[in-house]
């Protein structure tokens, strides 16, 4: 398992660093090396240790079970807009997506990062994606792309952080 936090130029926070511990804590049973897990099986190794450290984990596809984060307010402070999480901190300051074959492929992590941009009160998000998925070495894919966003500081980004996991 591999990680980084962009912008490089700025180290780990101890909450992220939770975080990466609870990819360690089932490695075993998510690693993409040996596994060809979906995102939801993975989320479900995933739901003891994150919800340990008091994130709210989405548990199924069907109505209550997924995570909705505010985008836009209306009338009597009512959420005109939401968007679905994997995981959300209690603070609402962490997202994280947990990808499979959809990360690079179908673009996900683009979709992941427009998204994470326009929730209120998020600083961070985790975006976990396979090492390896068919022939794509994913991670390092989006690792290029996120490295190349950062630098050239052509775009900036509301967020304090990405940390993109490869599992």
């Amino acid at each position: 398992m591999r990680y980084q936090l962009f912008p490089r130029s700025q180290g780990m926070t101890d909450e992220l660093l939770e975080v990466v511990r609870c990819f360690h804590s089932v490695e075993a049973n998510i690693s993409s090396e040996v596994n060809t897990l979906n995102s939801n099986t993975v989320l479900a190794h995933l739901n003891e240790p994150l919800s340990a450290l008091d994130f709210v984990v989405e548990t199924g596809k069907g109505r209550g079970k997924k995570i909705r984060v505010p985008v836009l307010f209306g009338h009597n402070n009512r959420i005109d807009k939401e968007f679905n999480a994997d995981a959300v901190s209690a603070d609402g300051r962490i997202v994280i997506e947990v990808e499979a074959g959809q990360a690079l492929e179908n673009n996900k992590y683009y979709k992941n990062i427009f998204q994470a941009c326009m929730m209120h009160g998020v600083d961070y998000l985790v975006m976990a994606v396979r090492e390896v998925y068919r022939t794509h070495y994913d991670f390092d894919r989006i690792h290029a792309f996120l490295e190349t966003l950062y630098i050239s500081g052509r775009i900036q980004l509301p967020l304090k952080g990405i940390l993109l996991i490869g599992y």
